[in-house]
């Protein structure tokens, strides 16, 4: 009996292998050799560590004075609003000379510089997923515990990885529309949330924060209208990221939308900004909400 499950469990695993090595047999020649593409291997030991540090950081800082960090994240904010502006722009003038269908765009493996020029920028938008970690960090040090929300952990560690799987198997064609958009959104909230840690001075003038929300639930809609339209109209796209983006899209705007009800909607509810499930009220109202709830 013993020696059937082994077999049996030696079996699955050869299958299973082997249907891992095909796939790879189907990326995108382009990318390969790039820096953390060929394999798997170091975005989920990222993405690993970053969970284990969302777990042991509170813990570690329970008995420690929170770091102010103000230093850091004036740069660290402005730095990533610059890199996302460089992500969108390269994907924008790009995609134009390409004329890249807003509706449904085939990846090809072409080696066209344009086609380079989005494929390169897709990498860099992948890796950015893997700065963006440090927002939680930052959350951690601060011991801004109450912004470590469920939503916050599942959008900063499964866009890692899935994006690593759009560098790997389709890093142009219609990838470059979700990247460009999201980069576009990343640039306002982060010069926001850079300019926010200034304090109350500069706070006051940066009237537009209320409209990254609605923004960012008009990006979740309408990525999630595209992956339905592209399954009814039969995009040449592969069809399996069609339904991964649908399920993905889903769930974020079930978790967002229930935390923007709270946030906005619930009675009594003061918070100016929703930014991946947390609450981004200056110190004060922060303050105020934690002493009313005790």
């Amino acid at each position: 009996m013993a020696e059937i499950i082994m077999n049996s469990t030696q079996s699955v695993l050869k299958e299973t292998y082997d249907y891992y090595l095909w796939t790879l047999s189907l990326s995108d020649n382009r990318t390969k050799g790039w820096p953390l593409v060929d394999s798997p291997a170091p975005t989920v030991f990222y993405t690993l560590l970053y969970l284990f540090i969302v777990w042991i950081g509170p813990k570690i800082m329970k008995n420690r004075r929170p770091f102010k960090l103000n230093w850091l994240l004036v740069p660290y904010n402005l730095a990533m609003a610059v890199l996302n502006a460089y992500i969108a722009v390269r994907l924008l003038t790009a995609s134009f000379r390409l004329r890249y269908s807003y509706i449904c765009e085939p990846c090809r493996q072409k080696y066209d510089p344009d086609e380079l020029q989005i494929a390169d920028a897709v990498w860099w938008y992948y890796f950015s997923k893997l700065l963006e970690f440090c927002d939680t960090f930052f959350f951690i040090l601060r011991k801004k515990d109450e912004q470590l929300t469920f939503l916050h952990v599942y959008h900063h560690s499964t866009m890692f990885s899935f994006w690593w799987i759009g560098i790997k198997w389709v890093p142009s064609g219609s990838t470059f529309l979700p990247a460009m958009v999201n980069s576009g959104i990343h640039v306002l909230m982060y010069t926001y949330y850079g300019l926010s840690v200034l304090g109350p001075a500069v706070s006051q003038y940066l009237w537009w924060k209320k409209y990254l929300t609605i923004m960012q639930l008009i990006q979740f809609t309408c990525a999630l209208v595209l992956g339905i339209n592209g399954i009814r109209t039969g995009c040449e796209f592969p069809l399996w990221m069609h339904y991964v983006l649908i399920i993905y899209m889903i769930s974020f705007i079930i978790l967002f939308g229930n935390f923007y009800m709270k946030a906005y909607l619930a009675k009594g509810s003061k918070c100016m900004e929703v930014r991946y499930g947390q609450c981004l009220d200056d110190e004060e109202t922060i303050a105020k909400r934690k002493l009313k709830s005790n």
